[in-house]
């Protein structure tokens, strides 16, 4: 593997050091057109991870790594500038869009191409840093984390590119479109740059990194599993070395068989019609036809003359009792209304000293805040006082209600 490594690099170094004039012309401009090489020396300096196109129909540049490689030995401090946190690479863009819309404006074309060029590698260069983090990303879960030797190494790597990935998905979220197009104004080389450029680019990284976020939580689940059997394997063992005596009980014996144990075939299938199988439906029908003649005969026959009369009465009155903890609940708002204060739930059960336990209360008084009517309901604020719930995210304890007048 070192001798196919070494002959890799000796061949990196050597197309470096054969097309130097071309690759130094691609770092002072910004970029290489096509007719400026020939059509094998593009195509082997592409392959070589030295040149790239960033979208089809645009100029060669050069690879970061290859960038920053020359702007560590030339000591080039304006370019070096490039940093990969989301934040001051929105002030870079924003910063050179102001330069360029200056020159342009003031009809300095020179310095507004320098300009533009510099933000075009500004723009690209934060994509493919990007992009590189994300294959970065793809080759550690791909690996499975193989450069750490212990699973509990594995699950400390995965959990650090999880956060990792959620570092990245929250810097693409600082991205406002918006002011990147107030910024372009209405210059089309700007718009293609900061909008369209970008949004094509954010859109795909953030996608992948989705994806990625999944398989990094699936892969924390399998190296979790794997552990938690590790651990029982291991008690088990730790458990036969203090114990050398210790023998398994007769679990066929037991009243209840573990399930563990419990794997055993059973002799003979439960019974069941099989009413898709078109072979057995004259013995079906023949099944069915004693039973639908049986129940025609059992059935009591009513002639229409023995019918009663018909006779239409007044209903009975009756009276709808109300719920006592319903009432209990109008007297609260009803408190409520005159004091103009906000109430505690909980401390006006302890006042009234009501009968029900406190989470029925609180269950009626949510339910009757509910139940209002919309052109009531406004008038009434409901705060729920609790805290989530430790281990299970998205699940909200209420320990207590309060109600004020809007």
């Amino acid at each position: 593997m070192s001798s196919t490594l070494r002959q890799s690099g000796v061949r990196f170094l050597r197309q470096l050091g054969r097309q130097a004039e071309p690759i130094m012309d691609a770092y002072l401009a910004g970029s290489l057109a096509d007719d400026a090489l020939e059509p094998g020396v593009q195509e082997r300096l592409v392959k070589h991870g030295i040149l790239y196109r960033p979208e089809p129909g645009a100029d060669l540049h050069l690879r970061r790594v290859v960038r920053a490689l020359l702007e560590e030995a030339l000591r080039d401090e304006r370019n070096r500038q490039i940093d990969a946190n989301t934040g001051s690479a929105l002030a870079s863009f924003k910063t050179l869009a102001d330069h360029y819309k200056e020159a342009h404006h003031q009809g300095d074309y020179a310095a507004a191409e320098v300009y533009l060029a510099d933000l075009r590698e500004h723009v690209y260069a934060f994509g493919e840093t990007l992009q590189h983090s994300i294959r970065v990303l793809w080759s550690r879960i791909n690996n499975e984390f193989g450069y750490v030797g212990t699973l509990n190494a594995k699950i400390r790597e995965n959990e650090l590119a999880q956060t990792q990935v959620s570092e990245l998905l929250s810097g693409l979220e600082l991205v406002s479109f918006q002011a990147l197009a107030e910024s372009a104004g209405d210059l089309r080389e700007l718009r293609h740059l900061l909008v369209t450029n970008l949004q094509r680019t954010l859109s795909a990284c953030t996608q992948e990194l989705s994806i990625v976020q999944g398989r990094l939580l699936e892969q924390l689940g399998r190296f979790r599993e794997i552990r938690g059997r590790t651990r029982l394997l291991k008690g088990w063992l730790l458990h036969m070395e203090q114990h050398p005596d210790y023998e398994v009980g007769p679990h066929a014996a037991a009243r209840l068989v573990p399930q563990l144990f419990n794997q055993a075939a059973p002799v003979l299938d439960p019974a069941s019609l099989d009413i898709h199988d078109s072979t057995l439906e004259s013995e079906l029908l023949a099944l069915l036809a004693p039973i639908r003649a049986k129940q025609t005969q059992d059935r009591p026959v009513q002639s229409l003359g023995d019918a009663p009369d018909l006779t239409l009465h007044t209903p009975d009155a009756f009276e709808v009792t109300s719920s006592p903890i319903r009432a209990a609940v109008d007297a609260y708002f009803c408190q409520v209304i005159d004091s103009g204060q906000a109430i505690s739930a909980l401390d006006y059960h302890c006042q009234e000293t009501l009968p029900w336990d406190a989470e029925s209360w609180l269950y009626q008084v949510i339910g009757g805040y509910d139940g209002l009517p919309e052109e009531q309901k406004h008038h009434f604020e409901l705060d729920m006082l609790g805290e989530p719930h430790p281990l299970y995210s998205g699940n909200f304890i209420i320990r207590d209600l309060r109600l004020w007048l809007a």
